[in-house]
């Protein structure tokens, strides 16, 4: 039907040409974007999963960046054990010097240089985190991202604990010393070719401060002889295989007699020996006098209420107050561990004295001791207010007691800084493959994503070409069916 009322085929160009338009629309965002979803509306399943690729690939991202600041911080951490390494080494040189009989310089004078070591060991420990307290003296958690769950998602860096710390007293070394000084236990000489202890044994007791316990205690060391006895240098082996752990060694002085050295805060008994010749008289008891000391005092306990005795403890570290009443000085054992508490941090130790009812207090370093209040002069350590008496270490004993003893801990404490490192350098090498692992998942999301979300810019240009022809064809074909009514015209001219 021809009819000039209702233009059919404009109609039909009509619908056709905004979707060849919207088509070309389209199209051109596409090309101009880059992206194939532009919108919800493009690719709604599409867009949600490129955007769950989208988010990985940032978390990785700021993840990759986590382990780098991670691996940074070894790093440093890594340098200062690697200094305090070198330190330990010339701390064994010192000890090495000093523990030889054909040294003849002043030994005090090593010690000076020995102990300013030690105290540079604890600032660069205090500086790297790795004390007590310490910043990275912890398990360190570094979220890398790309796990199924939060414990996938982050490495674990275990620092943690007093095995992981570098100070002195961690390392076991804090109360070394190479200065002159020693302890001599009994008058036999081991150096005279006699065997020792034939069929028989004989136990030393230690009263010590155990410094990675943080508490006294009580150690016993049984010496045997065998059926034939030992000689004076196998009973020093015996000896040192048990106390070296302990920062106490055995050796001998210049008379040749047993004497036991260390910087450690110590009283030793001898016992009986069980059958031939002992070691030392029994029942001997000395305490170190290697170190700065208040000799073995009696201590009387507190027990009226209200009655106190204040001791003021100082010494290069700083100072500390012990206030010891009925609850703290009840008894030999309480005040011990009050004094203890609060002087641990300064190096000042009390023990068991040379009977169970004396005190004794050492360091390594030179000390005071002040009562500024005594509430009843018969009770506590003193006999009224003042100071107390510190004796300076004797060097009539032995002069490499200390320096022998010294030689042993330091190299536990390389052996346990040789464990920190590999913990740390294995922490490193763990970031260092959480990062290529990261690395890998941002590449292969990354491109997840661009097949999803990116468009295919060859197809595009297709398509933009057709677009253009569809449109242009639209046009014409409108412009052909608008024009179709006027032939009505030419029937009206007749």
């Amino acid at each position: 039907m021809f009819s000039v009322v209702t233009n059919v085929n404009s109609l039909i160009a009509q619908e056709n040409l905004p979707v060849n338009n919207e088509f070309q629309s389209r199209t051109i965002q596409r090309l101009t974007s880059g992206y194939r979803i532009n919108a919800s509306g493009d690719d709604a399943a599409g867009l949600a999963v490129a955007n769950k690729y989208r988010s990985d690939v940032a978390e990785l991202t700021q993840g990759v960046r986590n382990a780098n600041d991670g691996i940074s911080a070894l790093q440093i951490i890594d340098g200062g054990l690697n200094n305090i390494s070198k330190i330990l080494d010339r701390l064994k040189t010192l000890a090495t010097q000093s523990a030889s009989n054909t040294f003849t310089g002043d030994r005090n004078t090593l010690n000076t240089e020995y102990q300013a070591l030690l105290a540079e060991i604890n600032r660069q420990a205090s500086n790297i985190g790795l004390v007590e307290g310490g910043f990275y003296n912890t398990t360190l958690q570094i979220y890398i991202g790309g796990g199924s769950d939060q414990t996938n998602a982050q490495v674990e860096i275990d620092l943690s604990g007093s095995r992981n710390r570098v100070d002195t007293t961690a390392l076991g070394i804090a109360s070394t010393s190479v200065a002159e000084g020693g302890t001599t236990v009994g008058n036999v000489d081991l150096t005279g070719g006699t065997t020792f202890l034939a069929n028989g044994t004989q136990t030393f007791t230690f009263n010590l401060y155990d410094t990675t316990l943080g508490q006294t205690g009580t150690i016993t060391v049984t010496v045997t002889g065998g059926s034939s006895g030992i000689t004076g240098s196998a009973a020093l082996t015996q000896l040192n295989d048990a106390l070296n752990s302990y920062g106490i060694s055995a050796t001998t002085d210049a008379n040749g007699y047993l004497a036991f050295g260390g910087t450690r805060a110590f009283v030793v008994t001898a016992g009986t020996a069980s059958s031939g010749t002992g070691l030392a008289a029994a029942s001997t008891v000395k305490e170190n006098e290697g170190v700065y000391r208040m000799a073995s005092t009696t201590f009387s306990p507190i027990a009226e209420a209200g009655d106190k005795e204040v001791l003021v403890f100082q010494n290069a570290s700083g100072s500390a107050t012990v206030t010891l009443d009925t609850t703290t000085g009840a008894s030999v054992s309480a005040a011990i561990a009050a004094i203890n508490e609060a002087t641990a941090d300064l190096g000042i130790y009390a023990v068991v004295g040379t009977s169970s009812s004396k005190i004794t207090i050492q360091s390594a370093s030179d000390f005071s001791i002040v009562v500024t209040e005594d509430g009843d002069a018969s009770n506590g350590l003193a006999s009224g207010a003042g100071a107390l008496t510190v004796s300076d270490p004797s060097t009539t004993a032995t002069t490499t007691a200390n320096a022998l003893a010294a030689l042993s801990a330091i190299s536990t404490a390389i052996a346990n800084l040789g464990l920190v490192q590999g913990r740390v350098g294995t922490g490193q090498n763990k970031l260092q493959y959480a990062i290529q692992l990261a690395q890998s998942q941002i590449a292969s999301y990354s491109a997840a994503e661009s097949r999803l979300r990116d468009a295919d810019m060859a197809a595009e240009a297709a398509n933009l070409t057709k677009a253009q022809v569809m449109q242009q064809a639209s046009l014409a074909a409108m412009a052909q069916a608008n024009a179709a009514p006027q032939a009505v015209l030419a029937l009206l001219r007749g």
